[in-house]
């Protein structure tokens, strides 16, 4: 029993790639709760117990959990500040005042301004956006760019997925008399010696000192629907909650789920129902952008993982590739023809990004492995002259899949350097830079995520101090895999997996389930699948249904167990379904398995 109350199944040493075997399955305790929410919830008890690990303790709970509505989104002003900022907003519309929704150059940025701008058009506002230019002007709100909306007659700046430590664009804002409304989900400033929360008319952010809102892990996009919603429903309460807010919700849907906010309480009903709306994409914009992404809502169901995987990467390239500005057009416009354009160059830029993105993991990987300091970092910080700026983030991630440990990468551009990093549970990312702020031209983030500049030749000092800093803050523990329930392969059915696909959406938060069954056999030889994967077909118990089970990239580690027909093996796996006409059905996916 370890100290978190879950059971370790020991694993022998795996030799994989990437680094890092797996030592250890963490299963979670027995929860009495289950067996009673099974039986008041009329749950299979495997489904209750997944619910259970998740915090839900009544059958209400669990309705609520598995039923998701739009009745279910939370009061707006709930939220500190909602009040006055849609006050002030429903001024500007009456007095047809210039308003400029000034954004980011990411998922969460664009389509944070595409739902805002919407609502205040819907009202009869005048309002503008601007996003920024990645690599020319940077993350957060400029002073500049506030000058310029000034002198062009705008009265009222609304920032959407940034603002919450913009201090001196706030004060720039204050001097040329804008009025400020700042909505964003970023961590304020928390230092003792710098001010909490720039100045501003009003402030929308759940994580602001005495926010009582319930969700306090919306996107930044979220918090811009919730000022989006406020306002629709003083105009028209039954229209917006019949026909607007489910319409909003397929784009809030993307950027909740490409943003990897947890999927719990509200953010768990924008997930669930947006996704459920986008079956019926009615803009062109979607529709292109759906077609491109070889996704058809009419022959299959969407998941989470569609919008995390093929959606909102072809957003994101716009951003990556310094034309954010085309996704609000795409989302805006009525032309069918020019939103097919703009999907098609989303495309190909992603297509491009890829490219791009290839070269520079590679060179990473060679790093990774023939630099034996990374090998023991506690976290990794990865430099490189002439890397994409607009990609640095991906490879981050790709680093901590590879790694299993925080890691930054930073693209050096002559004197200068520009970062952005990821991190691991138990890591506080912004926290960790927080504590060496001397270092940083620019910098903001939150517990998972962050993004800097500083200059070049810094970057030596930051490495050495996150490594003070994690092994000051951080217990190094052994690498695991967290199982979630004991699911024996002879208890599978269709009528399980239709219970399962109600945990959906899955991602941060509410991961897929990872079933642990003991004692399998294999029942055939393992077959090989383009050299790198494997098929296995495995049963359990005496007259158990034999499963097939797909493992990617482990040729090398099942050649290295000696697995062969009749081997038996403890299995760590998902539960999939393949929906090819000819052999689809239900099928495993290898998560670990172990030889017995």
């Amino acid at each position: 029993m370890n100290a978190a109350g879950s059971t370790a199944v020991s694993s022998q040493a795996i030799q994989s790639d990437p680094p890092l075997p797996r030592t250890g399955w963490v299963l979670p305790r027995a929860n009495s709760t289950a067996t009673a929410l099974a039986q008041s919830a009329g749950l299979p008890l495997i489904v209750a117990e997944l619910l259970a690990e998740r915090g839900v303790r009544t059958a209400a709970e669990a309705d609520f959990f598995l039923h998701p509505r739009i009745e279910h989104l939370l009061d707006p002003y709930a939220m500190q500040g909602m009040a006055a900022a849609v006050t002030r907003v429903q001024a500007a519309i009456a007095k047809q005042e210039a308003i400029l929704i000034y954004g980011d150059y990411d998922v969460d940025g664009t389509t944070a301004i595409v739902l805002l701008k919407t609502a205040i058009e819907m009202l009869g506002g005048k309002v503008d956006f601007h996003v920024p230019h990645r690599l020319r002007d940077g993350y957060g709100m400029q002073a500049h760019v506030l000058a310029a909306a000034a002198g062009q007659g705008v009265s009222l700046v609304i920032s959407v997925d940034t603002g919450i430590r913009d201090f001196s664009a706030a004060e720039a804002a204050a001097r040329l008399g804008l009025d400020l409304i700042v909505t964003d989900h970023h961590l304020p400033q928390e230092l003792p010696d710098l001010p909490g929360l720039p100045v501003a008319l009003a402030i929308l952010n759940p994580n602001q000192p005495g926010c009582g809102y319930a969700c306090k892990h919306l996107c930044g996009a979220g918090v811009a629907f919730k000022l989006a919603q406020a306002l629709l429903e003083a105009w028209d309460l039954e229209r917006t909650r019949s026909k607007i807010l489910p319409s909003f919700l397929k784009m809030l849907a993307i950027a909740t789920v490409a943003d990897a906010v947890p999927l719990l309480g509200e953010n768990r009903v924008i997930a669930s129902v947006g996704i459920k709306q986008l079956r019926r994409p009615a803009s062109p914009g979607l529709r292109s952008l759906m077609q491109v992404a070889k996704l058809d809502p009419a022959r299959r169901t969407l998941t989470a993982a569609d919008l995390a995987f093929r959606i909102a990467p072809r957003i994101n390239a716009a951003g990556r590739m310094n034309v954010a500005s085309d996704v609000v057009e795409l989302f805006t416009t009525r032309d069918a023809l020019r939103a097919g354009e703009l999907a098609d160059k989303l495309d190909r830029l992603n297509s491009e990004r890829q490219q791009a993105e290839a070269g520079m993991l590679d060179q990473i990987d060679r790093r990774l492995q023939e630099e034996p300091g990374f090998q023991s970092s506690r976290c990794i910080v990865v430099e490189g002259e002439g890397w994409h700026r607009g990609i640095i983030g991906i490879l981050a991630s790709r680093v901590v899949d590879r790694m299993r440990r925080p890691a930054m990468v930073i693209a050096l551009d002559g004197s200068e350097a520009y970062g952005s990093g990821r991190s691991v549970p138990g890591f506080h990312l912004l926290n960790a830079i927080e504590s060496c702020k001397q270092l940083f031209t620019r910098f903001g983030g939150h517990s998972h995520a962050v993004g800097f500049s500083l200059p070049a030749a810094r970057v030596p000092e930051l490495k050495s101090h996150l490594e003070a800093w994690a092994a000051l803050h951080v217990e190094e523990a052994a690498p695991s895999l967290r199982c979630h329930a004991v699911l024996p392969l002879d208890q599978i059915t269709q009528a399980l997996f239709t219970w399962l696909r109600r945990l959906e959406p899955l991602g941060n938060g509410n991961e897929e389930p990872v079933f642990v069954a003991y004692n399998v056999r294999l029942t055939a030889p393992v077959r090989l699948i383009k050299e790198r994967h494997i098929c296995l077909q495995l049963a359990q118990g005496a007259r158990g249904a034999t499963w097939s089970a797909l493992g990617w990239d482990w040729a090398a580690r099942v050649q290295a167990l000696g697995l062969e027909q009749g081997s038996v093996v403890h299995l760590a796996y998902k539960l999939r379904e393949n929906v090819h006409p000819e052999y689809g059905g239900l099928e495993l996916e290898i998560a670990d398995l172990v030889r017995v």
